[in-house]
């Protein structure tokens, strides 16, 4: 029993408000979730850059030292922010191959937990309130974001095993359900070169998606074929860095609602996530139908 709660952000002038927002959908839906929580935020992009959203196993806190000596083996300039527990590392886009070869092999406690132009991911252990508060989300503005609230079944407590996954560059998914062939799957997409680095069957999903986007499907086509793919109950809701997907199995077993204006779309497993947003009272509520994509992109 997890939670998740997603928004897309039609009105530009809510923009600055996304971090806050969603910090109090995620914030009702606590007790669906209390072993740890994350936030995928898409911000602000500049051209040429990539931004790669950096955690550490070993518990390091000076992510500041990489920037000098990184920057001299890439021979370009490196930016690195702190944030809590994780740091992002800006950097050329056309050395991002480079970059995260570098950190494979030159600092083997660091985990790269997200990738793209303008996706940021933080998550960690620990009770969700106290997860947003400690990264200060509601100071982040951006387009749209998606969070989740885990109640762990299936795989470790962790600050990598916690929701939202990333496997391609500005792609995330969250998971409510349980994935039955996980594991096969898990062994197609390591043929494929997707290297799914937990045992979380929801980083499956989400590598699943990035194969079917890299063979040049839309979003919502690959969410329509994952539910002949992909076995088990499951809400998904995927970001990309133009769009926002939602999607339940054929059964629909696991709660979901969602709620559009003409300055949003949001998704929640719970309505009460919902209320805090604004004009909800004059919003379109309905319950996604099972089986059936959904996806609204900028």
């Amino acid at each position: 029993m997890c939670g998740i709660a997603g928004l897309f952000l039609k009105a530009p002038q809510l923009q600055p408000q996304l971090g806050g927002l969603l910090a109090q959908m995620t914030s009702t839906l606590c007790s669906r979730g209390p072993d740890s929580a994350g936030f995928a935020l898409y911000t602000a992009d500049a051209p040429s850059k990539s931004k790669l959203t950096l955690t550490s196993v070993g518990g390091r806190s000076d992510f500041e030292i990489l920037a000098p000596v990184l920057s001299r083996s890439i021979g370009a300039p490196v930016l690195v922010t702190n944030r809590y527990t994780h740091a992002i590392l800006t950097i050329p886009t056309d050395l991002t191959r480079t970059c995260r070869d570098w950190l494979v092999e030159n600092a083997q406690d660091i985990r790269i937990v997200s990738e793209g132009a303008s996706l940021e991911i933080y998550k960690e252990v620990g009770y969700p309130d106290e997860v947003a508060r400690s990264f200060d989300i509601v100071s982040i503005a951006g387009t749209h974001g998606i969070a989740h609230t885990r109640m762990a079944t299936e795989s470790a407590v962790t600050t990598t095993g916690a929701h939202p996954f990333s496997t391609g560059p500005d792609q995330c998914l969250v998971h409510n359900g349980s994935l039955s062939n996980h594991a096969s799957l898990r062994r197609e997409l390591q043929r494929d070169g997707i290297v799914p680095q937990t045992e979380n069957d929801t980083e499956v999903a989400a590598g699943y998606l990035t194969r079917e986007l890299k063979r040049g499907k839309t979003l919502g086509e690959a969410l329509k074929s994952s539910v002949d793919d992909l076995d088990g109950f499951f809400t998904f809701v995927v970001g990309t860095k133009n769009g926002f997907g939602v999607l339940r199995d054929p059964i629909a077993c696991k709660p979901a609602v969602m709620a559009e204006t003409e300055d949003y779309v949001a998704f929640a497993s719970e309505y009460r996530s919902l209320t805090c947003l604004p004009g909800i009272k004059n919003a379109r509520v309905f319950e996604p139908k099972p089986a059936t994509p959904y996806f609204w992109e900028h």
